[in-house]
């Protein structure tokens, strides 16, 4: 039965009830909390039930319109008309959920089954499984979904593919892609295969996407070329990025401050520190915290750490305030500068001034500014007193700074908390060899070899990629795939010879197989990073810098031979390694040997 209002009027013809809804549209444009609950207060008054559903949707639609809707208030209007909400309303309240502080409550209010899905009932559910990273409720909906008939309407696909790639599960994104028809995708279709591919580590996935866009006449936005970008990025492609960054310049993207933080991060990645200085300047008043963080972190994993300090004080004095990630960026600076005091004096203000939190990132940063300076025993002692538990990383660094310093009894401590926290990884395993074998501990190599094998521990094949002419080329040790593998041989007998008559000599500890010497010095000379480095100089322009990516740390051997390279060939070589970057020139390196 309907309820009478005042004077007998049905709610819905109430006076009071239409004005509302008229100036709750009227305000739309620019919306406001203490519009909404004038308006609601003064329809109460005049008699409007506060079950009425039409007021619940026409008040929660705006309040879902707020730069930030006040979810309590929402829930509270929703609640009036329980038990039976329509759905309009209900959608509205799951999508301010979903992008509020709090998505589970909108798993939580679904699982009331408060009024019938429809077709905008799952995107919402399905971005709030995605914020959660909740896989399993994530399959859930995607399965309820499908029961109910929806699960082919594109948006609905679209946050699949979101929720998949946030997920990890980027095999099973593409997989809900490919089963939208191309006529059907949208920019969200590709954005969100984009972003998922770049966020779990794809960047060639993430260009072929982008190519497979652009072939079916697809305009990108923004948030597509952050995407490319970052791929660009992660693979050192700055042939493409630069190409990319010429069709944003004619689009007129380059004011989109996302993407002026992704171009700085593209040269930051690809060692070039003035193009990323560059954009930082020519965004102007659109730089935002990001932007002066991502310089900052760039010039510091560049081996500018002093600049990177600079930076950041021109920053405070702009009033910024620095983000966790800002602080990790100044405590890598001091880390890799050697400036023990500065560190410190930066985390103590990075806490008191900043009121920043110290979390297992900063904590590992001074476990590795004491470690690179020498001051082991002092990082041991660190860790030990830490007010957060430790993690596998943080033991990690803690060995190779044992490594590099020789103090095996310390090694062998950290080993023994990293054997309990991350068993089998390779990695630590090569870093003990390392230290036995640079105090002279043979056997213990030759033991923890063994251990090795017996246990089935691989170690990580180091991989490098070197972009040429619009290509990306990928090199493994020893590698022989490469069509002109011939040639490339050739060159890097030509590279051995010249090198020995600079009088460099191999430093075959840092090769771990039970070979003899000879061919440990021809293991170090087919290292990837060579074998990318020969290729480049037989088939790039003389003079043209040559930038190499890899997925490992550069071996002490490489890092000598590499800058005997650049002085005999007369050419820049810019190594991005797992941790920071190398530029070699004549004969020398940025990193000045600390690293």
């Amino acid at each position: 039965m309907l309820d009478v209002g005042a004077g007998g009027r049905t709610p819905s013809t109430h006076p009071a009830l239409r004005h509302c809804v008229a100036l709750l549209r009227l305000h739309l444009a620019a919306p406001s909390l203490a519009t909404a609950k004038q308006l609601h207060a003064r329809t109460l008054r005049a008699g409007v039930p506060p079950a009425h559903p039409l007021l619940a949707k026409h008040l929660l639609f705006h309040l879902a319109s707020l730069r930030a809707p006040p979810l309590r208030y929402a829930v509270a209007v929703l609640t009036r008309v329980l038990p039976h909400p329509d759905p309009f309303s209900l959608n509205t309240v799951l999508r301010m959920a979903a992008s509020s502080p709090h998505p589970s409550l909108a798993l939580a209010l679904h699982a009331r089954r408060l009024a019938p899905p429809d077709t905008h009932t799952y995107p919402p559910l399905l971005q709030a499984c995605a914020r959660l990273l909740s896989l399993r409720d994530g399959e859930r909906i995607h399965a309820e979904a499908a029961k109910n008939g929806l699960a082919t309407l594109v948006f609905v696909k679209n946050s699949l593919v979101h929720l998949y790639g946030a997920c990890g599960l980027f095999e099973s994104a593409h997989r809900v892609f490919d089963e939208i028809p191309v006529r059907e995708r949208n920019l969200v279709s590709w954005n969100s295969m984009l972003n998922g591919f770049a966020a779990n580590g794809r960047p060639n996935e993430v260009l072929t996407i982008f190519r497979e866009m652009l072939d079916v006449d697809f305009m990108p936005d923004g948030f597509t070329m952050v995407s490319v970008l970052t791929g660009s990025a992660e693979i050192g492609a700055l042939a493409l990025g630069r190409r990319v960054h010429v069709y944003l310049t004619k689009v007129g993207l380059v004011g989109n401050s996302h993407v002026g933080n992704a171009l700085i991060d593209l040269y930051a990645k690809c060692g070039c520190v003035e193009d990323a200085r560059r954009v930082f300047e020519e965004m102007g008043t659109g730089r935002t915290v990001v932007s002066w963080t991502s310089l900052i972190v760039g010039l510091a994993v560049n081996g500018f750490g002093k600049e990177a300090l600079e930076l950041f004080g021109v920053m405070e004095r702009e009033k910024l305030v620095p983000t966790e990630i800002t602080m990790v960026g100044v405590l890598y600076a001091c880390s890799h500068c050697g400036l023990v005091d500065d560190g410190f004096m930066y985390f103590n203000r990075m806490k008191e001034e900043y009121s920043i939190a110290p979390r297992i990132e900063h904590l590992g940063c001074m476990v590795d500014l004491l470690g690179r300076a020498g001051k082991v025993k002092e990082a041991y002692d660190y860790i030990l007193t830490m007010p957060l538990e430790p993690n596998a990383v943080v033991w990690r660094t803690l060995l190779g700074a044992c490594a590099m310093h020789k103090k095996l009894e310390l090694g062998e401590a950290a080993w023994e908390r990293l054997v309990e926290l991350d068993p089998g990884h390779s990695g630590d395993y090569v870093l003990l060899s390392n230290l036995y074998a640079a105090v002279g501990r043979w056997a213990n190599v030759h033991v923890l070899r063994k251990t090795m094998v017996k246990d089935g521990v691989r170690k990580n094949p180091g991989r490098s990629l070197v972009e040429l002419r619009n290509s990306v080329y990928e090199f493994v040790m020893g590698d022989r795939s490469h069509p002109e593998s011939e040639q490339i041989y050739q060159m890097l007998a030509d590279i051995a010879d010249r090198l020995r008559r600079e009088g460099y000599i191999p430093r075959t500890s840092n090769v771990l197989a039970d070979i003899e010497e000879e061919e440990k010095e021809t293991a170090l000379n087919y290292h990837s990073e060579r074998l990318a480095i020969a290729f480049a100089l037989l088939k790039s322009l003389s003079g043209t810098p040559i930038r190499i990516v890899k997925n490992l740390r550069v071996c002490g051997d490489c890092h000598t031979a590499i800058k005997l390279i650049s002085k005999i060939y007369d050419r820049e070589i810019i190594v991005r390694d797992r941790s920071r970057f190398h530029h070699f020139k004549g004969g020398s390196c940025s990193c000045k040997d600390y690293w």
